[in-house]
């Protein structure tokens, strides 16, 4: 029997799973050959296809082997059959785990799971920014639909549509049933579910503290590839940002298109890393400049606290109506605004006007 099983699709959420072990207790009990230790933790990674992801998660993986976890890495998108051939393979452990914790609650394949495997207790650990709206939708009854989509259900989503129907009900609590949150994110907590905090304790005591260079290191966005920022307006603030704070690094997020970074690095000069780990990880190992500047994500909410006592300064540059596309969501705004107006009281908060190529950032 395995006492507890986590599903991660990301390098983050798979960090963030650690965090949640170290919560509860130190290092967490190995799940050995048919143990029926209800402590013991199983992660299951169900690997995307981006190169980028697979090797961070790889390295991620080693991580959590390291701390006593056991790692089982599932190809649950290697082609046809995989799906079928998945579910098979987890049939068994899903039906005995006490616990089960996700870290996209919005992901169609573990919804598809939790439709046919109801746990008795769920944990929803951090996969970016989308766990508060998670909050905010299962607070409001709602349908679970990621702030970026549009409204319209296309042809897969009315597809998928009962699936995602009863995969909510399975995310939310009920009489046999809990569910907690854990998270380092502003989190409401909607009736009947617990929030824990997440402090990053175990990324502080893994790593660091870092060697901190001159000027500042800016945290690239996928912003452009969901559809959500114009391209030109975004690579304009890039170079406007480096220039202000004297960066010379950019830290690329894993789903952003090599034909950008390219242009990045062209027009602003900036040397464009592409990290091996989350950003959190790096950050704590350093070298790390003694400002970080972000878009509106997650990490101006981790790097605090990953960082916390090291003297690194955060800043998040808020997000201009006029950057938004045509195309993008009518929720983007808000939901940017959001996550940069919730940071935490000591990350910086820099404002643009950002009508006309002419117009410069105003940083307070």
């Amino acid at each position: 029997m395995t006492g507890q099983l986590a599903f991660v699709e990301s390098p983050v959420q798979l960090l963030n799973v650690l965090e949640w072990a170290h919560t509860q207790g130190g290092r967490p009990a190995p799940a050995t050959g048919g143990s029926t230790d209800a402590t013991s933790l199983t992660v299951v990674v169900l690997s995307p296809t981006d190169p980028m992801s697979r090797g961070q998660l790889r390295r991620m993986a080693q991580l959590a082997r390291d701390e006593g976890l056991t790692v089982h890495w599932q190809e649950a998108r290697g082609g046809r059959g995989a799906l079928v051939r998945t579910l098979r393979q987890l049939a068994r452990p899903l039906r005995s785990a006490e616990r089960v914790i996700i870290g996209d609650p919005f992901s169609r394949y573990v919804q598809l799971l939790l439709t046919l495997f109801a746990p008795r207790h769920l944990t929803v650990v951090d996969d970016g920014t989308a766990t508060m709206e998670y909050a905010a939708q299962l607070g409001r009854g709602e349908r679970l639909v990621r702030w970026h989509r549009k409204g319209n259900l296309g042809p897969r989503e009315l597809v998928l549509a009962p699936v995602t129907t009863l995969a909510r009900r399975k995310l939310a609590p009920t009489r046999g049933r809990t569910v907690e949150i854990f998270t380092s994110l502003p989190v409401e907590a909607p009736p009947g579910v617990t929030v824990t905090g997440n402090t990053y304790a175990w990324t502080r005591d893994t790593f660091g503290p870092p060697l901190l260079t001159g000027g500042a290191d800016l945290v690239g966005t996928s912003l452009v590839e969901t559809g959500v920022v114009d391209a030109d307006h975004y690579a304009r603030v890039v170079s406007e940002l480096a220039r202000a704070h004297g960066a010379t690094r950019y830290f690329a997020h894993r789903r952003e298109s090599a034909e950008k970074l390219h242009r990045i690095a062209v027009e602003t000069g900036l040397q464009v890393v592409r990290p091996d780990l989350p950003l959190e990880l790096i950050a704590r190992r350093g070298p790390i400049g003694r400002t970080v500047v972000s878009f509106p994500s997650t990490v101006v909410h981790t790097l605090p606290l990953a960082l916390a006592g090291t003297g690194v300064k955060v800043a998040v540059i808020e997000i201009a109506p006029e950057w938004l596309r045509a195309t993008a969501s009518p929720r983007a705004q808000g939901f940017l605004s959001g996550v940069a107006g919730t940071a935490a009281h000591e990350v910086d908060r820099l404002t643009a006007r950002a009508a006309h190529p002419a117009d410069r950032l105003e940083f307070g």
